[in-house]
């Protein structure tokens, strides 16, 4: 597994680790999922605008 340094600031920073804390989980693995359902909502969104556009494109045509 690769690793990447990342900068933010220390108060986003706790605010990760109380989150880790809480749900009893390393720093790293709460940002591997924070960055993987970001990731998917945006691939949902670029589905639900190229569907769109389809359409648009669609109702052109006719």
């Amino acid at each position: 597994m690769a690793r990447v340094l990342i900068s933010m600031p220390e108060e986003f920073l706790n605010m990760i680790d109380s989150v880790a804390d809480v749900e009893n989980r390393s720093r790293s693995e709460l940002i591997r999922e924070a960055l993987r359902t970001y990731i998917y909502k945006q691939q949902v969104r670029q589905s639900a605008t190229a569907a769109k556009n389809a359409e648009l494109l669609e109702e052109l045509l006719e």
